[in-house]
């Protein structure tokens, strides 16, 4: 899967994108809606569709419940709800919205969505009383009744441990943060997974690991290291650089961030960095770093783009790993 961008192209972008051998597009949460271009993209058919990620908190269970099961029916199937936290920042200064105790509210989110998607399929009363939600009422103007593909599936975009292990426990999939390598998948990402999945007496074979990684294609990097500085600024993704060695990075980014030195911040990114959390190179360098990254973990992978890269170059890609 990878990239739909906005609303203005998503119809000719999804259908190039088909053709050129993707299962599917996702969308993020960023300058435009992240429903509206799959909206559009489901027109083109047989594309799987997801959200990468919405951010969940400013919004409720029952407004993405029925985004999600509307967007189920326009995909015949093929869509996943892939929901996020986003950090505290952006939640309290950027949405106005709560951000306390997240793994906990996240949790209940999801189970708070199923209950919803519950009464649709069954027509059983609606009564879901939570820490954080409530949704007790649920009249037939407000019913859409079952939706003949199932209710969709609920991903979380989660990195570390307590939310990942939430994720394994209570969703159908987790999105594998794009800041991240093999090392990380493996050592902290995987464990975390399995111990949740332990807890809830679940199967690997029952939860989806989907990973997602940068790609950065040709010889020119520069975007993608300004990318890594801005995700490496963040304290969130610490745990990352942590296990390589580089932990002590994430305050100097930070500090530079805080100053505007975005620029400057990208020099700080060494290609040993570039090399380990990004997919670099041509399509056949790419196509082995996703291998060796995602082997024995799942079978799907959402391409990161920070500039669109040519459909033909994807395609070589998708052709690479298709080998």
């Amino acid at each position: 899967m990878t990239a739909l961008y906005g609303p203005t192209d998503a119809v000719d972008r999804a259908r190039a994108l088909r053709e050129a051998g993707a299962s599917g597009v996702f969308t993020f949460e960023g300058p435009h809606d992240v429903f509206a271009p799959l909206t559009l993209a489901s027109a083109v058919g047989g594309l799987g569709l997801m959200t990468n990620v919405a951010i969940a908190f400013p919004r409720n269970p029952i407004q993405l419940a029925h985004q999600a099961y509307d967007h189920q029916l326009l995909a015949e199937g093929r869509f996943i709800l892939g929901l996020g936290t986003q950090v505290r920042a952006q939640i309290e200064k950027h949405y106005g919205a709560a951000f306390d105790r997240p793994v906990a509210r996240m949790s209940e989110l999801v189970r708070a969505l199923r209950a919803i998607y519950h009464t649709w399929q069954t027509g059983e009363r609606l009564d879901f009383r939570g820490e954080y939600y409530r949704h007790t009422l649920m009249t037939p103007m407000f019913n859409p009744g079952p939706n003949p593909f199932g209710p969709p599936p609920i991903y979380v975009g989660a990195l570390g441990p307590r939310l990942t292990r939430a994720t394994a426990e209570v969703a159908d999939g987790l999105l594998v943060m794009p800041f991240g390598s093999a090392k990380f998948l493996r050592e902290s990402t995987m464990p975390a997974v399995r111990a949740g999945l332990a807890a809830a007496g679940r199967t690997e074979s029952s939860f989806a690991v989907v990973p997602e990684i940068i790609l950065s294609a040709g010889t020119d990097h520069d975007a993608t290291r300004r990318l890594l500085s801005f995700y490496g600024s963040t304290p969130a993704y610490r745990p990352v650089l942590d296990i390589h060695g580089w932990g002590d990075l994430q305050p100097e980014l930070n500090s530079m961030s805080k100053q505007g030195k975005w620029l400057e911040m990208a020099g700080l990114i060494t290609d040993e960095m570039l090399h380990t959390i990004a997919a670099c190179g041509t399509p056949k360098q790419i196509a082995a770093h996703i291998r060796e990254r995602v082997d024995g973990v799942g079978d799907t992978v959402c391409l990161y783009q920070p500039g669109p890269i040519a459909i033909d170059t994807l395609a070589e890609i998708v052709d690479e790993l298709a080998r």
